[in-house]
């Protein structure tokens, strides 16, 4: 089978796109392995589906596929890619355009100065939601949100997280010697998250200003990982660490993180359900187009 692809990256993030605006793309899993090989394949850390939306009031159906071949709930620098790609093929001129994904409807907006913002939505911390198995642990309290102890985590302690998608994030004093490829394996496969999780390193440089490297799930270290961003900095809002804006180093480049305040009078059961939604903007590039044959 012949597949003609685009490649991009986002802040070092890099996918295969796949257009299924005029033919319907099906992939096996292990076709997207193949595809995702750095190797024998185009080399990617997940691969990107772009289709035509059924709902109302959606522009697009937006469909994400980690190196693994697993199909998965969000990826929030491959959603700024779906955007710059959509508007080049010409399926979209709007300034904002909305797209589902297996479980959420995100809405992206190109700036003037060529980045893209995504509203990647609230947060969520209901650890069914997650979902975290918190039997038998106890958390210690920083701030308006807990850390957990993990077995195996060499002391490590997480503060756990929906973005859509499951993270994990522990705090480091120097991100250089995060202990990744050591710890972000044995976390991600951890048995309290049911369904995986990916694992955040963060340094705190200021309140404004953080280094990240993140161990996703199914795909391993990557170079930026959007929704690992933004679960950083949400997490270091709620403990006491961040402001509401933030400046994320990650090792493939800058990405720009913000959690608005809730307004006062929505309370604090909206605060409790997980706030606003957050703000990722960072950079969207094309890299190469081709085809292969899988």
């Amino acid at each position: 089978m012949r597949v003609d692809f685009t490649k991009m990256q986002g802040a070092g993030n890099d996918f295969v796109v796949l257009d299924g605006m005029r033919a319907a793309v099906q992939l096996t899993a292990e076709q997207a392995r193949r595809l995702a090989d750095r190797r024998f394949g185009v080399g990617a850390d997940q691969i990107l589906v772009v289709e035509k939306s059924a709902m109302p009031g959606i522009d697009f159906r937006y469909r994400i596929f980690n190196s693994s071949g697993d199909e998965v709930e969000h990826c929030g620098n491959g959603a700024r890619c779906f955007l710059r790609y959509v508007r080049a093929r010409g399926y979209t001129d709007k300034a904002v355009v909305k797209v589902a994904t297996v479980n959420n409807v995100l809405e992206l907006r190109e700036q003037p100065d060529g980045r893209v913002t995504v509203d990647m939505n609230r947060p969520w911390f209901e650890h069914a939601h997650i979902p975290f198995d918190a039997a038998g642990l106890e958390s210690r309290r920083i701030g308006d949100f807990e850390l957990w102890p993990l077995e195996d985590a060499g002391g490590a302690e997480f503060a756990v997280l929906s973005m859509g998608n499951p993270h994990a994030v522990t705090r480091v004093d120097e991100i250089a010697r995060a202990p990744v490829a050591e710890l972000g394996p044995r976390i991600e496969r951890h048995r309290r998250f049911a369904r995986r999780v990916n694992v955040g390193f963060v340094e705190v440089l200021s309140p404004r200003e953080v280094n990240l490297r993140v161990y996703e799930r199914g795909a391993g270290e990557t170079l930026a990982c959007g929704t690992g961003a933004c679960a950083a900095v949400v997490a270091g809002v709620r403990l006491g660490w961040l402001e509401r804006r933030v400046d994320v180093h990650t090792r493939g480049g800058e990405l720009a993180v913000e959690w608005p305040a809730v307004a006062a009078e929505d309370g604090a059961e909206a605060v409790a359900e997980g706030g606003a939604s957050v703000l990722l903007t960072g950079p969207a590039e094309f890299v190469f187009e081709g085809a292969i044959e899988l």
